[in-house]
């Protein structure tokens, strides 16, 4: 069994949004104005250009002062990152008896999450990562209220998870894909559909020995690309509910 300290609380990893902020006459930083900076300051030149002393410079600082509110890097991005989770509606779960009402909600969640990542695509080099990006405080409201919805409708706190799991590691990394995709053509300069308009006869070509590939890139390929994708990630959550609702059908028929 782990000690205890003298207030009764069990040490262990220390969170950062729990460490105490200490401040001095100069320069006058508080952790909430790191936090803004550096995220203006990913959102603008990306993860590549972020490190403690840009991040100093910019807030005209050392960059010594800001490890009195930040340990390190990794805490900083963890609290930027708990700031974008705070953005996002967070779901209700009156109504959620009804299949249509719980569905629905979880579709929102995971079409906000996803919507939060493309306007964000810095966030992919951190969501994946192992950390404390899923100890904030933002993040654990969200988790709080979307298991909230399961539990209302029917599922079982571990099912509940379970499903949560399902769907936002789907969404996660579909948006991520996404985000680098998208992310790559406007570093090139190239416009999504007229790139998928030049790409898509090879493509074509290329697949005439893969009978099933090829009918998928002659008759499934939408018009436009930006609305295919969006309808193609709504197809995918529905395919998990789907799975997921079946589940819940199933258990209380055992």
């Amino acid at each position: 069994m782990a000690a205890k300290s003298e207030d009764g609380t069990t040490p262990g990893i220390p969170l950062p949004w729990n460490r105490p902020q200490r401040r001095r006459e100069q320069p006058a930083l508080s952790r909430e104005q790191i936090v803004a900076e550096a995220f203006a300051l990913l959102d603008s030149d990306g993860i590549e250009a972020l490190s403690m002393r840009k991040l100093a410079a910019r807030l005209n600082a050392g960059a010594t002062s800001l490890y009195t509110h930040v340990a390190n890097k990794d805490e900083l991005l963890a609290l930027v990152v708990d700031q974008v989770f705070g953005t996002l509606p967070r779901p209700r779960a009156e109504g959620s008896e009804d299949p249509k009402v719980w569905r629905a909600t979880v579709m929102e969640c995971a079409e906000s999450m996803r919507a939060a990542v493309l306007r964000h695509p810095w966030m992919v080099s951190v969501i994946g990562d192992i950390g404390m990006v899923y100890l904030g405080p933002n993040w654990m409201r969200l988790s709080e209220a979307l298991l909230a919805v399961l539990e209302t409708a029917g599922f079982e706190v571990g099912q509940a998870n379970d499903a949560m799991s399902a769907v936002m590691g789907y969404t996660i990394g579909t948006a991520a894909v996404e985000a680098s995709w998208v992310n790559a053509l406007a570093r090139s300069g190239q416009d999504e559909q007229e790139w998928m308009n030049q790409l898509l006869p090879a493509v074509i070509e290329a697949t005439r020995d893969f009978p099933r590939l090829h009918r998928l890139y002659t008759t499934e390929v939408p018009d436009e690309v930006a609305a295919g994708r969006d309808s193609g990630f709504a197809r995918g959550v529905n395919v998990i509910l789907d799975g997921v609702e079946a589940t819940l059908a199933a258990s209380r028929q055992a």
